[in-house]
């Protein structure tokens, strides 16, 4: 009898222990399985990472290039304006010397008219 018994518990060891490596291959295939679809998914999310950063940067590109045009036409707006407003000063500083060498010949030619009076 305690054969027959200790028969039994071994063949329901030898059982136990062929569904325990028939639960680790199972659980092994479905660890293979998730960690598949797990890279898949992974690879995905990068490509759209990298898709979205060079979206990301041609928009930033675009932007800087808009930006070095904006600054570009304000500077050669400015060099016309700074330009334009040296020519004024420039004509106005002639203007002034012509108004002084008038005034100064007019009180000159005063002058020796009234030199010339009083003689």
């Amino acid at each position: 009898m305690e054969r027959h018994h200790f028969s039994l518990l071994q063949h329901e060891t030898e059982k136990l222990q062929i569904d325990i490596e028939t639960m680790r291959t199972e659980l092994s295939h479905e660890i293979d399985k998730v960690t598949t679809v797990v890279r898949a998914e992974l690879a995905n999310h990068n490509v759209e990472t990298i898709t979205h950063t060079s979206t990301l940067d041609r928009v930033l590109r675009a932007e800087l290039v808009n930006q070095n045009t904006e600054t570009i036409t304000t500077t050669n707006k400015l060099d016309r304006d700074i330009h334009a407003v040296r020519a004024q000063l420039e004509a106005a500083k002639y203007d002034v010397i012509k108004y002084c060498m008038g005034t100064i010949v007019s009180i000159l030619a005063l002058s020796f008219a009234a030199i010339r009076m009083l003689m």
